[in-house]
């Protein structure tokens, strides 16, 4: 699954992995799925996107300042990535990063968003170790580019209320505060 985004984005958004009645079925990251319908409604309403709905890769859908990407690229058994393909993929999201020359600020979607993008860090020396930086919704890890977490939207998180619509927008508020 490719990604999907503003190539001069100073916004960085990680997933975990393409939804197998989603993205895959679509060919677009987070359309087509309850994720998706959450994640660009907040991006709409913060001024990401161009439009609050995603149900086809023709539908008309930009970003601005924002580009999504994955942990995993494709639709894992169970909408869960083994430890093996998360790391097959990671040298996907590293090329990512040397692309997107302008990001100042990554949302990891998931701790396994968070713990991936740290791991490619660690890699390059970036980081030396990966406990100093805990996950918590809507945390604010202050290193270049800024770190900041949120819970999945997925409907497992949106609808026993762990993530609400005004919780995932704020994220994004916070991300667009962080410009320089």
């Amino acid at each position: 699954m490719p990604s999907f985004g503003d190539p001069q984005a100073r916004l960085l958004i990680v997933g975990l992995a393409p939804g197998a009645h989603g993205a895959n079925r679509t060919g677009r990251m987070f359309t087509g799925d309850s994720s998706g319908d959450w994640l660009y409604r907040a991006l709409h309403s913060t001024g990401f996107a161009n439009q609050p709905t995603s149900r086809s890769a023709t539908d008309c859908l930009q970003l601005k300042d924002a580009y999504i990407t994955a942990s995993c690229h494709c639709a894992p058994p169970d909408n869960k990535p083994s430890t093996e393909e998360i790391a097959a993929c990671r040298h996907y999201l590293d090329r990512e990063f040397a692309l997107l020359t302008r990001v100042e600020v990554v949302v990891a979607l998931g701790k396994i968003a968070h713990d991936n993008y740290l791991a490619v860090l660690k890699a390059k020396g970036r980081v030396s170790s990966l406990a100093q930086y805990t996950f918590g919704h809507n945390k604010l890890h202050s290193m270049k580019p800024v770190l900041i977490d949120s819970y999945h939207p997925s409907q497992q998180n949106t609808s026993t209320g762990k993530l609400t619509e005004a919780m995932l927008k704020e994220v994004f508020v916070s991300a667009r505060s962080c410009f320089a």
